[in-house]
């Protein structure tokens, strides 16, 4: 799987996550950093289409965390955005679903790599063009190995 990426439309970021779906595994993280409008939702939306679960995927922002079920593996959608610190992300109780599930974080970056051995960051931006772009960096042998490097 390529490392980098040009999505000129949210079709394209959705496609990307649909394409994550075809390595991801029970107990992944997936930490999606990037600013406002990057594409962090959408490429969530990808991922869960193609896990197959069959509600929509939306911002979590509101509640934190939401767990979709019914698809390949449950997926674990958590927006990291008003948590401050370590202890906030352990007052979710993440780890509790985390082993069976794929869990994606968005603006978890530096709040919660240490709920799995290894991760996947997918840094997402977003070009004056309205353009966005995304990069994958494995953080781990496995990841480096599912990706191609």
């Amino acid at each position: 799987m390529r490392r980098e990426h040009l999505l000129p439309t949210v079709d394209d970021t959705r496609a990307l996550g649909a394409a994550l779906a075809d390595v991801v595994a029970p107990g992944d993280l997936v930490v999606l950093t990037g600013p406002l409008g990057a594409g962090k939702t959408a490429l969530t939306q990808g991922l869960g289409a193609a896990l197959g679960v069959g509600e929509p995927v939306t911002s979590p922002t509101f509640v934190i965390a939401r767990v979709h079920r019914g698809g390949r593996l449950p997926l674990v959608h958590v927006d990291a955005y008003r948590l401050g610190s370590v202890a906030d992300v352990d007052d979710l109780d993440l780890d509790a679903s985390t082993e069976e599930s794929v869990t994606v974080v968005e603006w978890g970056a530096g709040l919660v790599e240490r709920l799995a051995d290894e991760h996947l960051e997918v840094r997402l931006d977003r070009r004056d063009d309205d353009v966005r772009t995304a990069v994958l960096v494995p953080h781990g042998a496995g990841w480096e190995a599912r990706l191609g490097g």
